[in-house]
């Protein structure tokens, strides 16, 4: 199912990216504080900061000091909220930080789907979800999503503020605990929790499934780090859309929207190169020369993304010195790493602020779609990649029976994916018409790469 490139990245091209307050956009990381009320009266203390802002970007920021960095940032503001969602095997929290209006009950809780059916259009409330750092050698981003929970919650401009009275932000700041102590890619166990999104085996997999499943969000916005191969392969930031062929058209077309007519831009606006992740180009022509990664693989966060009828984006900013002063300075380099992911993040919510209404009713639309139970489902291929027959179901089944035994093994996985499953005689019946219709073939069809077992595929219903 090739798509070709969406015709609004063209018209979107020029659109200038929201303008948040942030904290270490600059380079010069300058102190935040919040203004005085008024002239005479007594200046607010300094908002917290993160280590990497206390030293200028000459360090990342330790476990101990997020820990008392969103502690502080909970206390201080009552539009945000901060709790475990797991705990990984050497016992760190997984943390997620809830961000929406101020009042009465501060963000929303968890399960809240907002006021998406609203009549006005215009007050319907997206939820936007930040997963940062899955790959512990990948600092950047990290740091960019904590300083960006401390500004919104702090935030008084007129702009912010009636973004977060219509948009939830979920923030998962350290989504590999365990691996960012270590400084591996991989968590404690060596997985990598980026290729777990279907098989669920790691807590970082899991505790990110379920705040997936409970909060449906309409955005989900993957903070990665990569190394570049000169001249082909070295942007500044690197962008990607769900290319699995499995997601809704206007889900994938809103994605690329987002990708090609938002972040890229917003990163050219600032000074920095942007290119589609995955693709080698040539320097002087700018074409592309190959693909190195970016397929279809649907347990890699941005193409779980789509199928579950989100629009993902995966972002990659460049870990290598850009010039002799990076190499020279350190701390530079790391300062421009952390602003290029702010700079992608101002894009995002940019799209979030100006596509609202298309946004929520692509998403809406692909979540009901499942129920009508119609069409193929692709085992593989992506959107520059069709799928080949053998890995086409031209005539799925209705559903997949499972026996006890293969349900134990895959019933806790199914339900952190949500998944309907019923009761049948002895057995239990997952069907295909439901919501993630697509996603019921991927984690129970024989022929599926990474299925979790060999259900039993039921023709008549």
């Amino acid at each position: 199912m090739t798509r070709p490139p969406s015709r609004r990245s063209a018209r979107g091209a020029g659109r200038r990216p929201f303008a948040l307050a942030i904290g270490v956009a600059a380079l010069v990381l300058p102190l935040v504080t919040v203004p005085a009320e008024a002239a005479g009266s007594t200046p607010p203390a300094p908002l917290p900061r993160t280590g990497f802002e206390t030293s200028q970007g000459a360090r990342w920021t330790t476990q101990a000091e997020e820990r008392a960095f969103l502690a502080a940032v909970d206390r201080g503001s009552d539009r945000v909220s901060v709790r475990s969602i797991g705990t990984t095997k050497q016992g760190r929290p997984i943390r997620l930080a809830t961000l929406g209006a101020s009042g009465p009950g501060g963000p929303h809780p968890a399960g809240e789907e907002g006021d998406a059916d609203a009549d006005d259009g215009s007050r319907a409330r997206a939820t936007v979800l930040l997963v940062c750092s899955q790959h512990g050698d990948e600092p950047s981003g990290r740091e960019a999503c904590l300083s960006t929970v401390r500004d919104l919650a702090y935030a008084r401009d007129a702009k912010t503020l009636r973004f977060l009275s219509r948009t939830t932000v979920l923030v998962v700041p350290t989504a590999n605990p365990d691996g960012r102590e270590a400084d591996t890619r991989g968590n404690a166990d060596g997985v990598d929790v980026n290729r777990d999104h279907l098989a669920l085996t790691t807590a970082e997999g899991r505790a990110l499934a379920a705040v997936i499943r409970d909060r449906r969000p309409e955005v989900i916005h993957d903070l990665h780090e990569y190394s570049g191969t000169s001249p082909y392969y070295d942007k500044d930031l690197l962008a990607l859309w769900p290319r699995n062929p499995n997601t809704a058209a206007l889900v994938h077309d809103e994605a690329h929207t987002l990708s090609e007519s938002y972040v890229r831009p917003a990163a050219g606006a600032a000074g920095f190169g942007s290119g589609i992740y995955g693709i080698w180009t040539d320097p002087l022509t700018g074409r592309p020369i190959k693909q190195v990664a970016g397929d279809g693989q649907e347990r890699i966060l941005r193409n779980t993304a789509g199928v579950k009828h989100a629009v993902g984006l995966l972002v990659e900013t460049r870990v290598e010195a850009l010039s002799a002063a990076e190499k020279d300075d350190h701390a530079r380099n790391q300062r421009r790493r952390v602003t290029t992911q702010l700079t992608a993040l101002k894009g995002a919510f940019a799209f979030v602020e100006e596509r609202r209404g298309p946004l929520l009713a692509a998403t809406a639309a692909a979540r009901r779609a499942g129920f009508a139970d119609r069409g193929p489902v692709l085992l593989g291929g992506a959107d520059n990649d069709p799928p080949t027959p053998a890995e086409t179901l031209v005539d799925p089944p209705c559903g997949y029976r499972l026996d006890g035994r293969r349900y134990a093994e895959v019933g806790d996985e199914l339900a952190l994916h949500g998944i309907t499953v019923r009761r049948s005689g002895d057995g239990w019946f997952v069907p295909l018409r439901q919501s993630r219709r697509a996603l019921v073939p991927l984690l129970l069809d024989g022929r599926a790469t990474y299925r979790l077992t060999d259900g039993q595929p039921v023709k008549v219903c």
